[in-house]
């Protein structure tokens, strides 16, 4: 599942990855937020608020999240930029998809989302694209994801945002293997995946073949 706080790994080179802080925006994205207030500064002043929001010292997220207190107050401060891996387990302790505390972070959106106007978060080092076609709103439950990923790579999770979270996983092109519930699923194009997940979870693809799928979770 490709929204959650990912551990990477392509072929033997990489063990894992947590910088992921490249997210490349269309250019209409990029003018949505204001000219003196960049990305990371309204992920740090969302993330504030959370925490604020249930009324937790920064010790006492640091100990549900299993993330120092420095690291915590340095995102909150916009002192550095958040990876994925941090970003997950933030929104597993808030019962947050990374797209949904995206959303938080960039407002709100027609209803009528245009190909153009889909946000692309995109990490080139590993070889990793997910399109946000139909970005989540505070009162739609469902959303919609289009995701690649190159030949050789090994991307896992430890478990998801929110437990029970229910996946459609529609193959396009390529090869994916998905494991979940300690089974592993191969894929090809037109197989649909359904599956509630609770656990840890992992896609890989093999060394001769890439993937891409559309995700849909509710």
């Amino acid at each position: 599942m490709l929204v959650h706080a990912p551990r990477l790994a392509r072929c033997a080179v990489r063990t894992d990855l947590t910088n992921f802080r490249k997210w490349d925006y269309f250019s209409y994205m990029e003018s949505v937020l204001s000219n003196d207030t960049s990305v990371d500064q309204r992920i740090a002043q969302r993330l504030k608020g959370l925490r604020a929001e249930r009324g937790w010292s920064l010790d006492q997220l640091a100990t549900r999240s299993a993330i120092s207190r420095a690291t915590l107050s340095r995102l909150e401060n916009a002192e550095v930029s958040p990876t994925a891996n941090v970003l997950g387990k933030l929104c597993a302790v808030y019962g947050l998809t990374m797209s949904r505390l995206m959303h938080m972070v960039e407002g709100e959106f027609p209803a009528l989302v245009r190909g153009e106007a889909q946000a692309v978060w995109n990490d080139p080092e590993i070889g990793f694209r997910r399109r946000s076609v139909s970005p989540p709103a505070q009162t739609l439950a469902a959303e919609a994801l289009e995701c690649e990923i190159d030949p050789g790579t090994r991307i896992t999770y430890d478990e998801p945002p929110r437990p029970g979270l229910e996946h459609h996983l529609l193959m396009v092109n390529g090869k994916l293997a998905v494991t979940v519930g300690g089974q592993t699923y191969n894929l090809h194009p037109g197989d649909c995946l359904r599956y509630q997940l609770f656990g840890p979870s992992a896609f890989a693809t093999p060394a001769d073949s890439g993937a891409r799928y559309f995700l849909f979770m509710v």
